[in-house]
């Protein structure tokens, strides 16, 4: 039997709240052997009062061993399947801006990048250009017709902005140009399927004039497509878990996924202290609230293990801002671990807290990858954190007689 068959067979009404915190890329690994993880160097006294009145343990995002992207990462804490519901990138971060995906469209993550004159790599995120220089930039991308499609360039933040594809014959089974390192040039756009060769033709000619046209930018004079798809179809919270679900999120891309799963994307948040105001002012509103919060992962692709540490600590001094409503569970995870050691997305399973007045303490008392490896929980795979949650908070019948 499917999950969401399960839980829609066995969902209960409640008043009850749940709450999901997640930093993403939260799991790390110590700089040198015998150290300490990020997680385990910060001063979280407020999360290791939460791991002594809760249970710890490690979730397994996809399997033993696979490390990965953002988006199959949160499909899984979500409940979700991450292998039989597969969204490409593009998809999320033009859905999270509120672009209307129409069936047929192909969109794509583009991220502008520094090229030198040889045409390698020099910076894969073009120095982490602010939005500020960013958006004018794609916006002159706009300028770029391709006969037979319509182009569609918005700006997204930082980096980032979405390109879509409408038009006959697209398909999205195109791979990504970002070759994930510097000092070699990036890869063409390619693809072993007939249905996506149009889009393939299409991506190289979009290149090839934005090449042009970001000759004379210093920085962003070139740019990387990543994570071509199509538009996705999904089952709602509200049908499956038969909860009013909120996202409060920064980053575009999380509330696209967020969106695509049904919940509602709630205000404009800029700042960790914002979405904290946010949760406070729609506490009466939904019943389930998921909060993204990004550095983690953004440091730790960085390789700044110190940088992480303070954006632990960060969220940590957050954490009493979120007690303070009484959450009926609240579980704080990482959509996958990205340790400063790696610079990277990796395997490792994630650190997992969950807080109930019904769950089963494990005796632990400090949030660390070493203490969720001992935890209660053990170790489990991510998609069965929705079912865990949905538990905890009394929204679930029994199965069977």
């Amino acid at each position: 039997m499917d999950i969401h068959d399960l839980t829609r067979e066995l969902k209960l009404k409640s008043d009850s709240k749940i709450v999901m915190l997640v930093a993403d890329g939260l799991g790390g690994l110590p700089m040198q052997a015998g150290g300490k993880t990020e997680l385990e160097t910060a001063r979280t006294p407020n999360l290791d009062a939460l791991a002594a009145r809760g249970v710890l343990g490690s979730s397994i995002p996809i399997m033993p061993g696979i490390a990965p992207g953002s988006g199959p990462g949160h499909l899984g804490l979500f409940g979700y399947d991450p292998l039989k519901y597969v969204i490409g990138r593009g998809a999320l971060e033009a859905t999270g801006i509120g672009f209307e995906l129409r069936d047929g469209d192909v969109a794509i993550r583009c991220n502008f990048c520094t090229i030198d004159a040889a045409g390698a790599i020099t910076d894969r995120r073009a120095g982490r250009i602010s939005t500020d220089e960013s958006g004018p930039l794609a916006i002159k991308l706009r300028q770029i017709t391709i006969p037979g499609v319509e182009v569609f360039v918005e700006p997204v933040k930082e980096h980032r902005f979405v390109v879509v594809f409408r038009g006959a014959g697209l398909g999205d089974r195109v791979k990504d140009t970002d070759p994930q390192a510097t000092g070699v040039p990036p890869l063409d756009p390619v693809s072993d399927d007939p249905g996506s060769q149009r889009t393939v033709e299409v991506a190289k000619a979009f290149l090839a004039q934005a090449k042009q046209i970001l000759a004379d930018q210093a920085k962003a004079n070139f740019h990387t497509m990543r994570g071509f798809a199509a538009k996705p179809k999904l089952p709602s919270y509200q049908e499956v878990y038969g909860l009013r679900a909120a996202a409060i999120a920064v980053y575009p891309m999380y509330k696209g996924l967020a969106r695509l799963v049904g919940m509602d994307i709630v205000g404009q948040a800029q700042t960790l202290a914002d979405q904290m105001d946010l949760l406070q002012q729609h506490w009466n509103d939904y019943d389930f609230f998921f909060l993204h919060f990004k550095y983690t992962d953004s440091t730790g692709e960085d390789g700044n293990f110190d940088g992480k540490v303070k954006r632990i600590e960060e969220l940590d001094a957050a954490v009493p801002r979120i007690t303070a409503l009484n959450p009926t569970v609240l579980i704080v995870t990482g959509d996958h671990s990205t340790p400063a050691y790696l610079k990277g997305h990796s395997w490792h399973t994630v650190p997992t807290l969950l807080v109930s007045d019904c769950c089963r303490p494990d005796g632990e008392t400090q949030f660390g990858e070493s203490q969720c490896v001992r935890g209660g929980l053990g170790q489990f795979e991510a998609k069965y954190l929705m079912t865990l949650a949905l538990a905890n908070a009394g929204r679930l019948g029994k199965y069977g007689a």
